[in-house]
């Protein structure tokens, strides 16, 4: 353990070695956005810029990181962010890191495109467990996903609504980066080049879509199979959707993707029960703002008691604190916990959550913040706290 803190103290050193790792067209896809990739350094840059004001005189030498969403308590106020792919990003990841974030009693988001399926991941998460959902716009297969969810025990639903038409990634396009990867001569080098991400690949085998296979063409190719889900996952919410999703969905439901304040409102009005301020990570729409950048105006206009979660460039328990600070109640974390498992293994997603909270526990006491609800009131805003 000595050792792995040592090579891996912060989320930059688990990059670094992650990138040494994987073949260069898995690890575009993991970093990437599309067109400049604005989007992406923004959510990096803007949460950089968020600076908090300690004070000294206080006696917050114990803080609480502790969150309560919907009831549930949680042990800190991040979760595990839906990963779609991660099973091919570094092979046999997303096992590993649903039982971290089990064992640390943190959220953990399943995505519809894992690679792993809900009926797998579920009873390892428990009540810990959401499950992201992009509705299909087949009905029978939205209602099929749905009932199954609730079987898998999932009890809060994350609709995310940002994804309703396909994205042009030029760096996935330079690196034939598909499902199934384009295996020519540069890849096939980048693979055997990268011996711990192929030897992953022999173990686990290759990755599939396990929570849309049941409903694949018979007899089709993993190709075939692959333009059926980009066919079926493809169009966005309107009001009656949304409120069809509602009615099927009994549990806590969460729509992700929201950036516009106005929007988020109408989400609220029509029954949703909390909302995810995102960009998806700078990679939908490169001149998308930043959950940073919209997040006050969020918190101010739905007023204290709505809840709003946030994802986008968070690196360190300080960019969680930055956060909670501008007005999340809890903050997701994505694309770390894949740098965390290419890098370590299969202990990467406990040393992350762990370093996550040490690093929150030391800002909040550097701050005298007593509570993660405190933290508001320590947002430096140029001149006055």
């Amino acid at each position: 353990m000595r050792d792995i803190n040592r090579r891996f103290a912060c989320v930059d050193d688990m990059q670094a070695e992650a990138a040494r790792r994987m073949p260069r067209f898995v690890h575009d896809y993991l970093i990437g956005g599309l067109g400049r990739e604005s989007a992406v350094r923004r959510n990096l840059s803007d949460l950089q810029e968020v600076q908090l004001l300690p004070r000294y005189l206080s006696e917050a030498d114990r803080p609480d990181m502790s969150a309560t969403l919907f009831g549930k308590t949680y042990a800190a106020p991040f979760a595990v962010a839906p990963l779609g792919l991660a099973g091919l990003l570094w092979p046999g990841c997303e096992v590993p890191v649903a039982r971290a974030a089990a064992a640390h009693d943190i959220p953990h988001v399943l995505s519809t495109f894992a690679n792993r399926s809900m009926e797998t991941i579920g009873p390892i998460v428990g009540e810990n467990g959401w499950f992201q959902f992009y509705p299909p716009n087949d009905p029978a297969m939205e209602a099929d996903m749905i009932r199954r969810a609730a079987r898998a025990g999932y009890r809060t639903l994350v609709l995310t609504v940002d994804i309703p038409a396909p994205t042009r990634r030029e760096r996935d396009i330079r690196n034939g980066m598909s499902v199934p990867p384009i295996l020519d001569m540069r890849t096939l080098w980048q693979i055997a080049t990268h011996p711990q991400w192929a030897r992953h690949v022999l173990r686990h085998g290759i990755p599939d879509f396990e929570n849309l296979s049941p409903y694949y063409p018979a007899g089709g190719s993993l190709r075939q199979s692959a333009q059926f889900v980009g066919r079926v996952m493809q169009g966005h919410i309107g009001r009656e959707h949304f409120a069809r999703l509602r009615e099927a969905w009994k549990g806590q439901l969460l729509v992700k993707g929201v950036l516009d304040v106005g929007e988020a409102a109408q989400y609220l009005s029509l029954g949703a029960d909390g909302l995810i301020v995102s960009n998806h990570g700078g990679r939908q729409l490169d001149a998308a703002p930043t959950a940073v950048s919209m997040l006050p105006a969020m918190r101010r206009e739905l007023g204290a008691e709505a809840i709003i979660l946030a994802d986008g460039g968070v690196r360190s328990g300080l960019d969680v604190a930055r956060m909670l600070a501008l007005g999340a109640n809890l903050v997701l974390i994505g694309r770390p916990f894949v740098f965390a498992s290419a890098a370590i293994g299969a202990d990467g997603g406990q040393h992350l959550i762990s370093i996550l909270k040490a690093e929150l526990f030391a800002t909040m006491a550097q701050l005298g913040c007593n509570s993660v609800g405190e933290l508001p009131s320590f947002l430096y805003r140029g001149g006055q706290a």
